[in-house]
């Protein structure tokens, strides 16, 4: 019995040990590459570029006083819409006092002349009654008499101008009511009531009272990589998606690709770009007032295009130097199938399918990524 049982115990260790065997024999044998396979297809390909920048209104227009003084009043408030001439802010004019000293001066100035002027007109006129004097004399003293009255006007004029900004003449269009040059939208009014304020001129920029702009009239202006800004040419058409508005697309054309670098980033030149946006007559009234100035947005650019042609997937292609060659699948069974190596000319590349210009047809099949690899491999 014990016999029996080492003789069981012997055939069992046999066994497992010769069974052990044969199974690492056949796993260390080389399994068949097996790779998938690719049919050619006709495609459209388009090779773009995502240029980032944002949104701007073509003209912004900064609106200042055209005297210096103290807002009183602000009648708009940034958002709103304005109409080019409508009334923005309220001044209270602040005269200068050498300025004023001058015009009161000039005032008692032209009274006095225009006092004698009228007594020198009455004399010559009762002469001129009593057919004492000539047409021609009295003519003359009646021209001076005139001219010395309306010098008087405007130097009283000028003085109401100087010390309370308007006077009696120009009341509707005084210089105290700072009114928007353009329509559009207030984007911004960075002053507040009781703020002093300056005109333009030689020595200043002035006081911006309004930022006003027409924001149906729109811009995207970004950068673009020197690697490619030599493929963009004036007139080609954008495609353009607002970050913080996701749902709104807008086509545009370039229109401006600045000739001098006018950035550098990681080392390469950025050259700036502008385009025309096409904001629909229709979307306006509705997404105008979605729309802000200085939006991030991106700009998708289509570099090069070709329609309806051959492609393969980019994977499928070897290169060699200079050279490219695909593998197409000759007669065989499923498991032994033979590849011919050819040459092809490709074309345009989308990153993921490539054009094949000539060495391959429509109905030839290629040979793709491995499925099974080689266990020596892994």
């Amino acid at each position: 019995m014990k016999k029996f049982f080492r003789l069981f115990l012997f055939a069992l260790v046999a066994l497992v040990f010769i069974g052990t065997f044969v199974f690492l024999y056949l796993n260390s044998r080389p399994k068949p590459v097996e790779y998938e396979t690719l049919t050619p297809s006709v495609l459209d390909l388009s090779k773009t570029t995502v240029v980032t920048g944002k949104i701007e209104p073509r003209d912004e227009v900064a609106v200042k006083p055209q005297i210096s003084g103290i807002i009183t009043e602000l009648l708009k408030e940034a958002g709103q819409r304005v109409e080019a001439g409508e009334v923005i802010a309220k001044l209270k004019v602040i005269p200068d006092m050498n300025q004023l000293a001058s015009a009161e001066s000039r005032v008692r100035l032209s009274r006095l002349n225009l006092e004698q002027a009228k007594t020198d007109h009455d004399r010559q006129k009762t002469l001129y009654d009593k057919g004492l004097i000539s047409a021609n004399e009295y003519e003359k003293v009646r021209q001076t008499y005139n001219q010395a009255r309306e010098e008087a006007s405007i130097a009283q004029e000028q003085l109401e101008l100087t010390r309370d900004g308007v006077s009696a003449s120009n009341a509707s269009s005084s210089n105290t009511l700072v009114r928007s040059t353009i329509s559009g939208i207030i984007l911004d009014i960075p002053v507040k009531v009781g703020n002093s304020v300056i005109l333009s001129n030689t020595f200043n920029d002035g006081t911006t009272i309004a930022s006003v702009a027409d924001m149906s009239n729109l811009i995207f202006r970004g950068n673009i990589d020197e690697t490619e800004v030599g493929r963009l040419t004036v007139g080609m058409p954008m495609q353009i998606t607002i970050g913080a508005l996701q749902d709104l697309h807008f086509s545009a054309s370039l229109e401006y690709i600045s000739p001098k670098a006018t950035a550098t980033t990681g080392g390469a030149n950025q050259f700036e770009i502008k385009a025309a946006v096409n904001v629909p007559a229709d979307s306006i009234s509705s997404n105008a007032s979605l729309i802000r100035s200085g939006y991030s947005a991106t700009a998708q650019i289509v570099l090069e295009k070709s329609d309806k042609v051959l492609t393969i997937p980019e994977a499928a292609i070897e290169f060699s130097g200079d050279s490219t060659f695909v593998y197409v699948v000759k007669q065989g069974n499923a498991k032994e199938k033979t590849y011919e190596r050819r040459l092809v000319t490709t074309g345009l590349s989308d990153g993921i399918n490539i054009e094949i210009r000539s060495g391959l047809k429509e109905d030839e099949l290629v040979r793709g990524n491995i499925i099974v690899a080689d266990n020596k491999d892994k």
